[in-house]
């Protein structure tokens, strides 16, 4: 199964996206994500047609024209250096992305039909950055736009980046059914960097339930994205020397925008094992926000 699911860097270009990943295309109802080089002065006219984006800077900065008004997005050297603004762009909504500079761009993006909320610009300083787990499941992540960071309609997206030689994303955990107050229905994308994008890599790892079967391990390395229709995800295992780094971009049939998981009962107990670890001082990575 893990060709269905494993995307390796170029194999789903299309157009002016070097990864271009639909509801269509992965075979669910919701989640999409693309990602758009522009070299220095170039511009890309974006339709949203019945999708909320956002526009996320993985490297460079932008420009971002939407309903009379220009985002200036300050963004980054790359994705280990710091967070980076972004823009919210909703559905039926008509923007031009121009880079001065040049760079490399994420556009997460969710079904919606016709949204409520405006074009807004997100500050990176207001980015919430939190340090996950302890000892060698220690990771950062970057909060951009969950319930309670940032509004959206059913758009769910955060970065993730591990020091080499951890694991995060463990204990594996699935959101593929809803139950009120313990688990949300949410496809999943992962998009991947490493470090060193020329040798490095690093592994993920999904799995099934009995009565819904899915098996994937892959090596995934810069570029690379992995589909999550359901099942336990985890662990995503960044190679010793290899920092790891992914966005994860989510949105699932349910009226309310939540993000509740249940571990694989399997491997939950790992989480007590934290308690008497350091967060790894490695961490966080880059400049403060």
């Amino acid at each position: 199964m893990t060709g269905r699911y494993h995307l390796p860097a170029g194999s789903a270009a299309d157009g002016p996206y070097d990864l271009l990943v639909t509801p269509e295309s992965a075979g669910w109802g919701h989640s999409g994500l693309r990602t758009l080089s522009l070299g220095p002065g170039e511009a890309h006219a974006l339709t949203t047609d019945d999708c909320e984006f956002l526009v996320l800077p993985l490297t460079g900065s932008c420009t971002v024209t939407v309903a009379g008004r220009n985002f200036e997005l300050d963004g980054r050297r790359d994705v280990f250096a710091s967070v980076t603004d972004f823009a919210y762009l909703p559905s039926e909504s008509e923007a031009l992305i121009s880079s001065a500079q040049g760079g490399l761009f994420a556009l997460p993006n969710a079904r919606t039909g016709r949204g409520s909320l405006p074009a807004r610009y997100g500050r990176k300083e207001d980015v919430p950055v939190e340090l996950r787990g302890a000892g060698a499941c220690s990771r950062q992540v970057n909060n951009y736009c969950l319930p309670g960071t940032f509004d959206a309609e059913r758009l769910l997206v955060c970065e993730v980046l591990t020091p080499g030689g951890n694991w995060s994303s463990y204990p594996p955990h699935k959101h593929d059914r809803a139950r009120p107050g313990e688990e949300s229905e949410l496809e999943e994308i992962y998009y991947f960097q490493i470090a060193d994008g020329k040798n490095g890599f690093g592994y993920q790892r999904v799995h099934g339930t009995e009565d819904r079967p899915i098996d994937v391990l892959a090596e995934v390395r810069s570029g690379d994205a992995v589909l999550i229709p359901h099942g336990w995800h985890g662990p995503s295992v960044a190679a010793p020397g290899y920092d790891l780094y992914y966005l994860n971009v989510m949105a699932g049939p349910g009226q309310d925008r939540a993000w509740l998981i249940c571990d694989d009962p399997a491997h939950g107990w790992v989480r007590s094992t934290w308690d008497t670890q350091d967060v790894d001082d490695r961490l966080p990575f880059g400049e403060p926000s």
